[in-house]
């Protein structure tokens, strides 16, 4: 790999922290962040570094992709969040207990939104690829009328 120059890792670290390559390039300290950022994205260095960090944060304490969309689909749906406890009954024993917690409806609301434009459901921009056809038809006459 590469050396990075103290910018360059400042900028890297920065966006691994924020996820915003305008304001990791302003905080790293260029002159022109929003010209930059996307120059800095592309320098294979930086997006080199970037990946090994990313990785190297790729564990279990991380949610993946696939976790948070459960998640987000559990809130959805209502599926309560229980969390036990323990406390002890009139005898003195410890027993455990469960609390179940039920997401709001503005949680609920908020979670299908957000699965929403996951999945770009409300988008009013439509993508169109394929090939077209133009035909150019010349209906110009030449002569002099």
């Amino acid at each position: 790999m590469s050396k990075l120059t103290p910018k360059q890792q400042a900028f890297a670290d920065y966006y691994i922290e924020t996820g915003n390559a305008e304001e990791a390039a302003r905080k790293a300290g260029y002159k022109s962040p929003r010209g930059n950022a996307h120059k800095l994205l592309q320098n294979t260095a930086i997006k080199q570094y970037i990946d090994e960090i990313m990785d190297s944060k790729n564990n279990e304490r991380i949610a993946s992709q696939d976790e948070v969309l459960e998640y987000l689909t559990s809130v959805m749906r209502g599926v309560p969040f229980i969390t036990e406890y323990e406390d002890t009954d009139e005898e003195g024993n410890v027993v455990t207990k469960q609390n179940k917690i039920y997401p709001y409806f503005k949680e609920r609301n908020q979670a299908a939104e957000l699965l929403g434009k996951r999945y770009a459901m409300w988008t009013e921009k439509q993508q169109v690829e394929g090939n077209v056809g133009v035909t150019i038809v010349d209906d110009i006459g030449d002569d002099d009328e």
